[in-house]
């Protein structure tokens, strides 16, 4: 059991804790000190602007009747388990992979956690500028993006170690 947590990618479950705590700070301390719908701005291309969205990205799905939280609680825990399943079938060699599967699962549990307890998720990171307007959006929702940012590069950083190692076996 021990090597199970030292030997493959759980032993980057740290990395999900830190982040899950951050994302639930800060949503807390958001709740906690604005209004619903207040912007605080801090640069002219950022506002702190507390949000609820009950979607998914974007607000996908956002005007639908309330079975989008089921629909999303759902996706958000099944995700949440192959997020586990692959960190424990990743070698411990693959720390950038392991790192990524981590973040994204306190993603997906950050975000989980809001639908569950509330029925949205809490939003208050919101950029603009050059014509564009972006929705708020959390921490949970960034550790996804670099969580799959990350596996992205992994994939092209492996693929090119594998060229380098049949180039060098030619």
């Amino acid at each position: 059991m021990k090597e199970l947590f030292t030997e493959t990618g759980l032993r980057w479950l740290w990395l999900t804790a830190v982040f899950l705590l951050a994302d639930q700070v800060t949503k807390q301390l958001v709740v906690s000190n604005m209004d619903l719908y207040q912007s605080i701005d801090i640069l002219p291309f950022f506002n702190l602007t507390y949000v609820h969205n009950p979607g998914a990205a974007f607000s996908f799905l956002a005007d639908q009747g309330g079975w989008q939280r089921w629909f999303f609680t759902a996706i958000a825990s099944i995700a949440s388990i192959i997020f586990i399943v692959w960190l424990a079938k990743t070698p411990k060699q693959q720390a950038l992979l392991s790192a990524a599967f981590a973040l994204m699962l306190s993603g997906a549990v950050g975000n989980l956690i809001d639908r569950v307890l509330f029925g949205y998720v809490i939003d208050f990171l919101h950029f603009y500028g050059f014509g564009y307007d972006f929705p708020a959006f959390n921490i949970a929702d960034s550790m996804i993006f670099i969580g799959a940012a990350l596996m992205i590069f992994d994939s092209f950083k492996n693929g090119e170690s594998d060229k380098k190692t049949q180039d060098i076996n030619s």
